[in-house]
């Protein structure tokens, strides 16, 4: 029977956490200031990627804190934390005759779970439901806000991205349903940071430390989009204690960043010494099952809006973002700290043998050569199908522009 290294123990995790610290790989963390009101919060899992981060800061803030959970995974919480034992599908007897100041909704993609603990927990004094960007899709146009229609039916049932998108957004209509104003949505885009077992964001600075010919996919302008875990369970944290009902889209950075200043920073943060090959051929990214590397999406078709949504309600609300290079160096300082087998174990959706193809093909096709098909053996996969438009190569795209300084970028030459 193989290991199962996708998540640690709950003495593993403590261990590990400790050992980073005193290694100087994490930052000492600041004292959290106490909330204005101690409250009783009812979190709807606890114990995956935002639970823990959210569990944590809550206890620190003073707030009493239940989760609800089937009890198969453990996590590194406060002493203290009411573990609920039960299942979303029905399986409810835990939380019967109970009350809570707020409920925060970490676990659901089933719109039936939400219908159930929204009528069970109608007495509770919020309703906070941690949706996504995935009601947009799909992304059809630029600058998508709040304000925009989602979808509540597929028009593709068997396009996975709109079957998710649509259930999260009928999730959505049940809380506010149930609780108006005392209902808040949050849409967080791909969030990142330690703990992310889906290995997506991740791969960056892991694959910067190696060095090398590095594989930088698509046009150096496009956009990125991302959210640190910490910064999301503090917004929402902070959305419960403010009151705020409504919705709001959790996104990040600030300022528009784009792939390029995104490589820029984590090569100056994380080192390595490698070489940046930029491959803004789509097709042939498609042709190797990579549509996208977080924070990079390939922004075509159904994607074109995908990483261009606007946040400026979440940032009235008091949204506030760590520095990237921050989320790089944690982000590795806590892959790194996992078990061995673990880190070889890396679901990256482009792998090395993956990566060397790719970068072979281009360089044959700069030199004239036959684009042969790729391997079916390379690893990695893709998030669905695309519609895409062939991009040419264009000179002037800037290598001196803010965000490459210092990066030796490889571009083939035109014949």
């Amino acid at each position: 029977m193989s290991a199962d290294f996708s998540r640690p123990t709950r003495r593993a995790f403590l261990a590990q956490g400790s050992a980073l610290l005193a290694a100087g790989l994490l930052p000492m963390r600041l004292p959290v200031a106490p909330a204005p009101r101690a409250r009783t919060l009812l979190v709807l899992g606890g114990t995956g990627f935002i639970g823990p981060h959210l569990v944590r800061l809550a206890v620190e803030r003073g707030h009493t804190v239940s989760i609800f959970t089937r009890g198969r995974r453990d996590a590194a919480l406060p002493a203290g934390v009411e573990r609920l034992i039960g299942d979303r599908n029905g399986q409810l007897d835990a939380l019967r005759g109970r009350r809570w100041d707020a409920v925060i909704d970490d676990s659901a993609t089933n719109p039936e779970w939400v219908r159930l603990s929204t009528e069970l927990l109608a007495s509770s004094g919020r309703y906070l439901f941690t949706s996504s960007t995935g009601v947009y899709y799909p992304y059809e146009r630029l600058g998508l806000s709040e304000r925009d229609p989602v979808h509540t039916e597929a028009a593709d049932p068997k396009d996975p991205s709109e079957d998710y998108g649509t259930k999260k957004a009928q999730c959505e209509a049940l809380v506010t349903g149930r609780f108006g104003d005392r209902g808040t949505v949050v849409r967080p885009t791909y969030i990142v940071g330690p703990g992310d077992y889906t290995d997506r964001f991740t791969y960056w600075p892991v694959r910067l430390t190696r060095g090398g010919d590095i594989l930088a996919p698509g046009h150096p302008d496009d956009r990125v989009q991302f959210i640190d875990v910490r910064d999301l369970a503090s917004f929402m944290l902070g959305l419960v204690e403010g009151g705020r009902g409504g919705i709001y889209n959790a996104i990040g950075p600030r300022a528009p960043m784009t792939i390029a200043a995104f490589l820029a920073e984590a090569m100056r943060v994380i080192g390595g010494g490698g070489t940046l090959t930029w491959v803004e051929d789509y097709d042939l990214l498609l042709r190797y099952e990579v549509d996208g590397v977080v924070p990079w999406i390939l922004t075509r078709g159904k994607d074109l809006g995908h990483t261009s949504i606007t946040s400026i309600r979440s940032w009235d609300a008091g949204l506030t973002l760590r520095p990237v290079a921050e989320t790089l160096r944690d982000t590795l300082a806590w892959f790194q700290g996992l078990p061995a087998e673990r880190q070889a174990a890396g679901r990256w959706v482009v792998t090395p043998e993956k990566e060397a193809a790719i970068l072979a093909e281009w360089r044959r096709r700069a030199a004239g050569g036959p684009h042969p098909p790729p391997p079916a053996s390379l690893g990695g996969g893709a998030r669905g199908p695309l519609i895409v438009v062939r991009r040419s190569l264009r000179r002037g795209n800037a290598p001196a522009r803010a965000g490459w300084r210092g990066v030796r970028a490889e571009r083939p030459a035109r014949g």
